[in-house]
């Protein structure tokens, strides 16, 4: 079988790839044109989720292509400790210990620690699209993707003037790993993933030269470990920045984009969301479901393991399809259609699952729901430009839209009565 996520259908409609996948009785295929096994019923997945001692994490971070000398030559540079998705036992239970101490990852942590810092940066981007009355905008670049990234640079104490290098740099580490770039653009992008982690040695050694810790996250690991590199090592300290920087930004910028392509087409929902804001959360987990903004990710396996009828070999790479196993019809009623108000919705496996659930989980369900709610009721007129034709940056594990543009139109929908037949042809 011949996967393609890098071109055709794959970039306009992954969903019907899955479908295909999902409704071959084997189950478990192989990708020729990648050299991965694809794993895509939800049992499956959520199996390799879980088994950390068949499935591995150590190659999660190996680009999926064959590196060319230049762009290795530089990667075998990068000297950052595996910390989290890359990390597996014994180093991974420790590192995820000092995760859960410095990081908020329950609903009342996270709203008690980065609630004001979330409604603030929501507040900002809102009023400027509010100052854009009448205009077209593409909400990618001006909220999807920098509401996040302010928010992980506010929570992690890094100076705002840098948003621009660390979203290149992210961007870049994304498209070396996971996506398909030509030799020059690899060597490009190493290069660019090296000062990525120069940097994040640099805002550590700041701290530590200063003598003086805050309340951000670095200063809380670097009190955490309280100079015990049993416990956590300084350079451990730097590579959880190093991935959060990424991790804390990207995922929720994917979600944010599919949760308001979803809101806006059909123009109807949006209109609901505004007349009924309390809808918003569910609304979210839907779009988790429907739309994840990590649609595969990578295991290694460190034995042989059957799935169904096919037993896959110790050392093979393969890709999980969270997109296919959140469609599969053995868990969900009438999966392909998209809907807010299904029972069986909070079984999806966009966070993962097991040892390496994501740690950011409730971080970005809070940015998207304030979002989304700060974002319909101020603007409830938002309508997306028609005949957009919808495409994603080529890569295997993150589902992120090239753009989506709307118009800004502050007057919503002519009375409370329209806006109550808008809830309720939703509903």
């Amino acid at each position: 079988m011949r996967l393609s996520p890098f071109s055709g259908i794959y970039l306009t409609d992954p969903a019907s790839m899955w479908r295909r996948i999902l409704d071959d009785p084997a189950g478990v295929h192989h990708a020729e044109d990648l050299g991965l096994w694809l794993i895509s019923r939800h049992e499956h997945v959520r199996r390799a989720f879980a088994d950390a001692a068949t499935f591995g994490n150590a190659l999660t971070l190996a680009p999926v292509y064959e590196v060319c000398p230049e762009a290795m030559s530089v990667i075998m540079q990068l000297d950052a400790p595996p910390t989290t998705v890359a990390a597996d036992p014994p180093v991974h239970p420790r590192t995820r210990r000092a995760l859960r101490a410095t990081f908020a990852n329950t609903p009342d942590r996270v709203e008690a620690e980065y609630g004001a810092i979330v409604r603030r940066r929501v507040d900002q981007l809102v009023t400027r699209l509010v100052a854009r009355q009448g205009r077209q905008v593409d909400l990618i670049p001006e909220f999807a993707t920098e509401l996040p990234l302010l928010v992980v640079l506010d929570i992690l104490g890094v100076p705002e003037e840098d948003i621009g290098r660390i979203r290149g740099w992210a961007d870049g580490q994304i498209a070396l790993i996971w996506g398909q770039p030509d030799p020059e653009e690899q060597a490009r992008l190493a290069r660019g993933l090296l000062e990525f982690w120069h940097y994040c040695q640099e805002l550590v050694r700041q701290r530590l030269d200063s003598g003086q810790l805050g309340d951000d996250f670095i200063s809380r690991a670097l009190a955490y470990r309280d100079d015990d590199d049993a416990v956590l090592s300084v350079a451990e300290v730097a590579s959880l920045a190093f991935n959060l920087l990424v991790a804390g930004h990207e995922t929720t910028a994917g979600l944010l984009a599919h949760a308001l392509d979803q809101a806006l087409s059909p123009a109807q929902r949006w209109r609901a969301i505004a007349a009924d804001p309390l809808s918003v959360p569910a609304f979210v987990n839907e779009t988790l479901r429907f739309a994840p903004a990590i649609d595969g990710w990578l295991r290694v396996t460190r034995r042989d393991v059957t799935l169904g009828e096919v037993t896959i070999p110790a050392g093979a790479r393969c890709l999980l399809l969270i997109g296919a196993a959140n469609r599969d019809p053995a868990v969900f009623a009438h999966p392909d259609r998209f809907d807010p108000h299904r029972s069986d919705g909070r079984d999806h496996l966009s966070f993962g699952h097991g040892p390496h659930f994501c740690i950011g989980a409730g971080l970005a369900r809070l940015e998207a729901t304030i979002a989304l709610t700060r974002l319909a009721t101020t603007i409830p007129g938002l309508r997306a430009t028609p005949d957009q034709y919808r495409s994603y940056k080529p890569n295997v594990a993150f589902r992120a839209h090239r753009e989506l543009l709307a118009t800004v139109d502050i007057a919503g929908p002519a009375d409370a009565t329209t806006a109550r037949e808008a809830a309720s042809v939703e509903a």
